[in-house]
């Protein structure tokens, strides 16, 4: 008797432990994803953000973008990550930053293409499909070739390519770009035609100046503060600036105008976001960007502190800033010169490369079709071979392993359509439970790796990593 009562009151001390609940385990780590993971919606900006370059690396725009994510990022305090979206003759980036969820965490260095690429009928979008905040230089283009090449003058090239047309290869952007159209337009002004040279399109002034100090080019075309480094070692040489004077930490280069024509050519570049962007939120950045090229902020670096006009002067860029009804104004007198430029008879030849852009993909598709089809020829003729000989073993593939190879597929094409609409979190977590559970999983464990693993990677790309992700319905 007395034992049992001992055993009674010693359980109702020390209740015996039950194993927790399914229940109890997904509110203790909806708990802990609350924590770990998503941030909640506060004022803007809680989270990194993106600066769209739609240049190379290595070039003007680029070293720009970067200065300017610098200042941005210590102006509102959350990371400013810059990605180089090249391609498609500055389509790819400009659309990807002018189409981005209208939510200021994606900003886009927009450039001088913008006025040039609907002209060539590469893209519909124009300067009225964002919304400009600034722009934040003006540079104009100059004409280089190597320092051991035979021309010492504009004229003494002018000369080799009267004599020669279509023999020598330039670059410095893609075909129809900026720079492409300072050379056509100074062939045409001085009464050549625009194909006397031969254009290598490039991802930008970067990889073109790299192109001509091997020996691939003859000349390139692009601003002197992108080939600086190159003049003041000495590798090339400047022989004209397509402005109306001479640019300023460049006084040795002469202007196209003091060597006998007239033809100049200038590029802007500029700060947007997508049109649908709330106004408080243009309102902020503006602020910031405004600031910025001020000099109103500074970066400082264990030897200097430097603002964002000093790197300019520092690398020659021209410092120009424009914003408000003055960049208006300066967008559509720029647009309706292009305009005028590019669809005149002369400059037919710009807007049409040899290759379409879809040519390369247009090829794997039809070799994926020849391969498909090779496939099914083959699939046929083993099956007839089969059928009139004596029994053979036929190897057929598991369905399960077909299933498994679907999911994944679609697995894959669900985040890459959903993503920017659902978010990352949401859908990751979403697409990690369902195939957890398909390959067998319990639920309740399935819901425990999934309420655990998803935010702690979204915490380490996007935090500790600075890999900015996209966010959707809730910000997650």
């Amino acid at each position: 008797m007395f034992p049992n009562v001992t055993i009674n009151a010693m359980n109702l001390c020390f209740p015996q432990q039950r194993p927790l609940s399914s229940s109890l385990i997904i509110t203790i780590c909806l708990a802990f994803s609350a924590f770990l993971g998503c941030q909640s919606e506060s004022k803007y900006p809680n989270r990194p953000i993106t600066l769209v370059c739609p240049w190379a690396a290595g070039g003007g725009t680029d070293r720009v973008s970067r200065q300017m994510a610098a200042h941005l990022e210590q102006e509102l305090a959350v990371p400013v990550n810059v990605i180089n979206a090249t391609g498609g003759k500055g389509v790819t980036g400009h659309n990807r930053g002018m189409t981005a969820a209208p939510d200021g965490y994606t900003v886009t260095m927009i450039t001088l293409e913008l006025n040039t690429m609907h002209w060539s009928g590469l893209t519909n979008l124009t300067y009225n499909d964002c919304i400009p905040l600034y722009t934040v230089n003006e540079d104009y283009a100059a004409l280089y070739v190597r320092t051991d090449a035979k021309w010492n003058t504009l004229q003494a090239l002018e000369k080799e390519i009267r004599a020669n047309p279509g023999q020598l290869k330039a670059s410095g952007t893609a075909s129809g770009g900026a720079w492409h159209l300072g050379i056509v337009g100074w062939l045409i002004s001085s009464d050549m035609n625009a194909e006397d040279i031969t254009w290598i399109s490039s991802t930008g002034a970067g990889p073109s100046l790299q192109e001509l100090i091997s020996g691939g080019l003859d000349m390139v075309c692009c601003s002197l503060p992108e080939a600086r480094t190159l003049l003041d070692s000495g590798q090339i040489r400047a022989l004209g600036l397509m402005a109306p004077k001479r640019a300023f930490g460049f006084d040795d280069v002469k202007t196209f105008q003091e060597q006998g024509t007239a033809w100049t050519l200038g590029a802007w570049r500029g700060v947007a976001v997508p049109k649908e962007t709330p106004a408080e939120v243009v309102d902020i950045l503006s602020q910031a960007v405004g600031r910025i090229v001020e000099g109103k902020t500074t970066l400082t670096s264990e030897s200097q502190s430097t603002t964002f006009p000093q790197f300019m002067e520092a690398q020659k860029f021209d410092p120009t800033f424009r914003t408000g009804d003055d960049l208006k104004q300066f967008l559509s007198s720029t647009d309706a010169k292009f305009q005028a430029l590019l669809t005149s008879e002369a400059m037919q030849s710009v807007n049409t490369d040899r290759f379409s852009p879809m040519i390369f993909p247009n090829i794997l598709l039809g070799l994926m079709g020849c391969v498909l089809v090779g496939i099914t020829i083959s699939s046929l003729s083993q099956r007839h071979t089969s059928d009139q000989l004596v029994p053979t073993t036929k190897q057929k593939i598991p369905r399960r392993g077909l299933m498994n190879f679907g999911i994944i597929v679609g697995a894959t094409l669900t985040y890459l359509l959903f993503v920017e609409t659902v978010g990352f979190v949401l859908l990751s977590m979403a697409i990690t439970l369902v195939m957890l559970c398909w390959l067998g999983t319990r639920l309740s464990i399935s819901l425990t790796i999934t309420i655990f693993f998803v935010p702690l990677v979204y915490q380490i790309f996007a935090n500790v990593l600075r890999v900015p992700l996209p966010h959707g319905w809730w910000g997650w």
